[in-house]
């Protein structure tokens, strides 16, 4: 963070998604890559990710949730801030979307991760099916989703919740 910070010219937010976000809340101990949403787009930051990725030896992708379901209503106001270096303030990404987006993905690492979102209290059940309604009529634009197979996806990780 302190490394990207340096780099930011203009106000810009930074979200942390997947790994990083279990990495920096503690129920994983490394990741393979940092997944990032960068707003607004900055060049001077982009163009440092090579450099710091090879300084760190650690992967940066621009990849978000809202890149694999629809956007989530309020997103950004559920965003946890995390810290602000220079003129870049880094937030997690809204774990709702977060969680939805694993829960769709599926791998059995997203499902463990959800878990502890759901055990650390971040995302609440009844919550969690609001959101996924929200954004079932938009499923649509992303053809590669089953609607059928997500929603089932999701009751199958609410009723291990509700035991």
């Amino acid at each position: 963070m302190r490394e990207l910070g340096r780099e930011a010219e203009t106000e810009s937010r930074l979200y942390f998604t997947g790994g990083a976000t279990a990495v920096l809340f503690g129920w994983r101990s490394s990741t393979i890559d940092v997944d990032i949403k960068l707003e607004p787009d900055a060049d001077r930051l982009l163009r440092s990710f090579p450099r710091i990725k090879d300084q760190l030896e650690i992967n940066i992708e621009l990849a978000s949730p809202d890149q694999f379901i629809p956007e989530l209503p309020g997103w950004h106001e559920r965003s946890a801030f995390i810290a602000r270096e220079g003129q870049l303030s880094f937030f997690h990404y809204d774990f709702y979307a977060q969680a939805l987006s694993k829960i769709q993905r599926g791998h059995s690492q997203d499902r463990l991760d959800v878990r502890q979102m759901l055990d650390r209290r971040l995302i609440e059940p009844a919550e969690l099916r609001q959101r996924f309604e929200q954004i079932e009529p938009y499923l649509y634009r992303y053809p590669a989703i089953d609607p059928a197979a997500f929603r089932r996806a999701l009751e199958v990780v609410l009723r291990e919740e509700t035991g």
